[in-house]
């Protein structure tokens, strides 16, 4: 039984390292054939009557270590100068703006279909609001540097933005000049300990000399960022800002108490520990896509209940997204397409306590938007710009 198990999890890794090798010419999302992947495990275990334990636990537990992987690998790419401030700005508008008028939008949807409390309502609807960079980064590796570059920085922030919205619903009963001052101050906070525990993991890295040296920073990551979500302080404003740091040395190197961490030997290990992130990004990513394919049933896919609110959802979601390229003056295509729905969107749906999930927001609706989004960004990706995004 045990060599059954791992030669099954190899082959369903090597297959999706095949889907990941083969995306940039198929054009076919990779988490469309994980998700795919993942159903046909279910169904042949099945069909060998294998007695598999209930994996529904697991799926948060790779969830979030697989966004903290994937948030840091697409921090670690970007370049932080005065040139990019255009580039920021505008990645920021279009990732926020949409998010808030969809999330009310939404929300006063579900309280036109009979649900009365708004606040439960928008709880339920942020989930369905924010893009995956756990499936847009992966997927536009192929694109020209500038379309690539904003979509890093958009889903990026918009995971970011995306949770920190979602915490301030959740922990506020009531929105006030306390509560926005209180949250204003946990970001304060959390941006004092990324700089505190950003600096000595750096220090970590170059003065470790142990032949094991990168697994225990990646552990330290995933540990501050869980320590954060149990004082509800935003921990992906921490992963964002430690990658941004080890990526953009370069650009730091005029501050005097940079030059003390010898940027030109750090820098070395930051190439190194950028493939290792890498690498169990791919690992995480495609164990939690194909555990959640793995979970899927038909009948969640099909479901008519929730098929014309998914619909409606992806409409909004597009026609919201071409006015602000356009108003920004960005291209449509490939940009339009590229907003898909994933990882971030399923960890919300997880948090969201019994008390206040809505019967209308079931795993149906979400597993829905998610494979409409998949599919229109492939439909996206197969047409090519007709011009191409340049840096501001």
């Amino acid at each position: 039984m045990t060599a059954s198990i791992i030669i099954t999890i190899c082959v369903l890794l090597l297959i999706a390292y095949i889907f990941d090798l083969t995306s940039g010419k198929t054009k076919i999302p990779a988490v469309i054939l994980l998700l795919l992947l993942g159903w046909l495990a279910r169904r042949i275990s099945e069909w060998l009557e294998l007695r598999i334990p209930d994996l529904t636990t697991l799926l948060p537990v790779f969830g979030t270590i697989g966004l903290i992987l994937i948030v840091l690998e697409g921090s670690l790419e970007l370049e932080l100068n005065a040139s990019k401030t255009k580039l920021i700005r505008k990645s920021f508008i279009v990732s926020l703006v949409p998010m808030l008028v969809l999330a009310f939008g939404l929300a006063y949807a579900f309280q036109l279909y009979g649900q009365p409390d708004f606040r439960q309502n928008l709880i339920n609807a942020i989930p369905l609001c924010v893009i995956s960079s756990a499936i847009a980064i992966p997927s536009v590796k192929n694109l020209g540097s500038g379309d690539k570059e904003f979509i890093i920085y958009e889903s990026s922030l918009s995971d970011i933005l995306g949770v920190l919205f979602f915490n301030f619903v959740v922990i506020n009963e009531s929105i006030n000049f306390y509560s926005v001052t209180g949250f204003a101050w946990d970001i304060i906070v959390i941006v004092i300990v990324s700089f505190i525990a950003t600096i000595g993991l750096a220090v970590l890295l170059n003065r470790i000399d142990h032949h094991i040296k990168f697994a225990p920073i990646i552990l330290l990551v995933i540990l501050i960022y869980e320590l954060s979500k149990i004082f509800h302080l935003p921990g992906l404003i921490f992963i964002l800002l430690f990658g941004l740091f080890l990526g953009n040395l370069d650009e730091l190197k005029r501050f005097a108490w940079i030059r003390k961490l010898h940027p030109e030997k750090l820098n070395e290990e930051v190439h190194r520990f950028k493939y290792l992130t890498l690498e169990a990004t791919f690992l995480v990513r495609s164990i939690f896509f194909i555990l959640f394919g793995y979970l899927i049933e038909i009948a969640e896919i099909i479901n008519p209940d929730t098929l014309g609110w998914a619909a409606g959802v992806v409409i909004a979601i597009v026609s919201l997204r071409a006015m602000l390229l356009t108003l920004n003056r960005l291209p449509l295509f490939p940009l339009l397409f590229v907003a898909p729905r994933g990882l971030i969107t399923i960890l919300l749906f997880f948090a969201i306590e019994p008390v206040n999930r809505i019967p209308l927001m079931n795993r149906s609706f979400i597993i829905q938007v998610i494979i409409f989004m998949a599919f229109l960004m492939m439909i996206g990706m197969m047409r090519k710009s007709p011009k191409r995004f340049t840096q501001p």
